[in-house]
C-alpha cells in the first residue's frame, strides 16, 4: 500500500507517532490508568510533541488523551469507551487526598520532596476518622490492634497501586519511602480564588467531598459523567500479578 493511500486514512505524524518505539509501551501504560508526568521525560515529551494527533487516535476508542493543568498526561474514558475499566477503591481514594495534601505542605521541602510511609499513615490517622478508616477494612472492626494492623496493610497496598498510576515514585528499597508526582492533583480540591489550597485539601479529606478521581473538572459533560473514578481493568491484572509476586 502506497504512502499516498495511507494518507487518506491517517496522517503523517500520527504514523510516525506510531511506528515510534516509545509508543507501544507507553500505550500500554496509558491504557492502564498511568500517569505521565515531566519526570517521565522521553515519554512526556513524545506525548508533548504528537499530543494532537494522539487525541485522535484515542477519541476513537471514545476516551480522551487529557494534558492537565500541572502538565501531566492520563486517559479519561468516556461512558461508550472500548477500554475496559475499573474503579479505585475508598480507601486508595482518600491515601489519594492525603498524598496531595502532604505535597502542599512545607514539609514536602523541608524533607526535599521524601516522605515515608509511616509519615502518611500517621496523616492519615490524624486527618481522618481512625474509626471509620477502620470499617473501611474490616465493617466489624471494634479497633482491636489486628484491625489497625490490617488497614496499615491496606494503606500500603494503595499506595503500591497509586505507585502504579504514576502517583508516587518509591525511593527506598524495601518501598518505606517515596516522592509524591504531580498528578496527585487528581485528588486535589476545587479551590476558590483567595483561599489556601492546603485548608481547602483538608476540608476535602474532612468532609469526604469530591469521590470522583476527576474533580479536577468543575462543570463535567453529561456524556462523561460516572466516567472518571475508572481507570483500566488492565491495572487490576497489573494488580493481581504483583501482589502474586
Amino acid at each position: 500500500m502506497s504512502s499516498t493511500h495511507i494518507e487518506q486514512f491517517m496522517s503523517a505524524k500520527l504514523a510516525q507517532a506510531l511506528a515510534n518505539n516509545l509508543f507501544p509501551e507507553l500505550d500500554s501504560q496509558l491504557r492502564a490508568g498511568r500517569h505521565i508526568g515531566v519526570d517521565d521525560l522521553d515519554n512526556h515529551a513524545f506525548l508533548m510533541d504528537f499530543q494532537d494527533e494522539l487525541e485522535g487516535f484515542y477519541a476513537r476508542y471514545n476516551v480522551e488523551l487529557v494534558r492537565a493543568p500541572e502538565g501531566f498526561f492520563y486517559l479519561r474514558p468516556r461512558s461508550t469507551t472500548l477500554i475496559p475499566r475499573s474503579v479505585l477503591s475508598e480507601l486508595e481514594m482518600l491515601v489519594g487526598k492525603v498524598l496531595c495534601y502532604l505535597y502542599l505542605s512545607p514539609e514536602r521541602l523541608a524533607n526535599q520532596g521524601i516522605f515515608s510511609t509511616a509519615e502518611l499513615y500517621e496523616e492519615l490517622l490524624s486527618l481522618a476518622d481512625e474509626a471509620k478508616l477502620l470499617k473501611v477494612v474490616n465493617n466489624r472492626s471494634t479497633g482491636s490492634d489486628l484491625d489497625k494492623q490490617k488497614l496499615l496493610e491496606k494503606t500500603r497496598g494503595a499506595l503500591n497501586r497509586l505507585r502504579r498510576l504514576g502517583m508516587i515514585t518509591f525511593v527506598a528499597a524495601d518501598n518505606s519511602q517515596f516522592v509524591i508526582a504531580e498528578s496527585v492533583f487528581r485528588f486535589g480540591a476545587d479551590v476558590r480564588s483567595g483561599d489556601d489550597p492546603r485548608e481547602a485539601q483538608l476540608r476535602l479529606i474532612r468532609d469526604g467531598e469530591a469521590q470522583s478521581l476527576a474533580e479536577e473538572e468543575k462543570h463535567p459533560r453529561p456524556e462523561d459523567q460516572d466516567d472518571d473514578t475508572e481507570e483500566s481493568d488492565n491495572d487490576n491484572a497489573t494488580d493481581e500479578a504483583e501482589d502474586e509476586e
